[in-house]
């Protein structure tokens, strides 16, 4: 059998990803899930442009990786601030994404 090929799509996060804009990103990051085959998918969220996250930002995060959890899919954040690192950290939700240093 010739293994699958990875699917990657990736999703810009907004410059604050907080209580005004968490539903819109949640909404258009489960489209982006569902959109891929489960098992063998990952979503790459890139935060580059993103200035604040909080706790309702944070909270859209952990809904968005519980659903591609539910889909046997992976969700990398990409160029995560030092603020954003830790606080995953300080919640213990590090360990729930992958983690890509800022793109050169």
């Amino acid at each position: 059998m010739v293994p699958q090929a990875q699917t990657v799509r990736q999703l810009h996060a907004p410059s604050s990803l907080g209580l005004d804009t968490r539903a819109s990103f949640r909404q258009a990051a489960v489209s982006v899930l569902e959109e891929m085959p489960e098992g063998e998918s990952r979503l790459v969220i890139d935060l580059s442009a993103t200035q604040h996250v909080d706790s309702a930002g944070l909270g859209a995060l952990m809904l968005v990786q519980r659903r591609a959890g539910e889909r046997r899919q992976r969700v990398t954040l990409r160029s995560a601030s030092e603020e954003l690192r830790f606080l995953l950290m300080l919640t213990k939700l590090e360990d729930l994404f992958e983690l890509e240093p800022k793109q050169a």
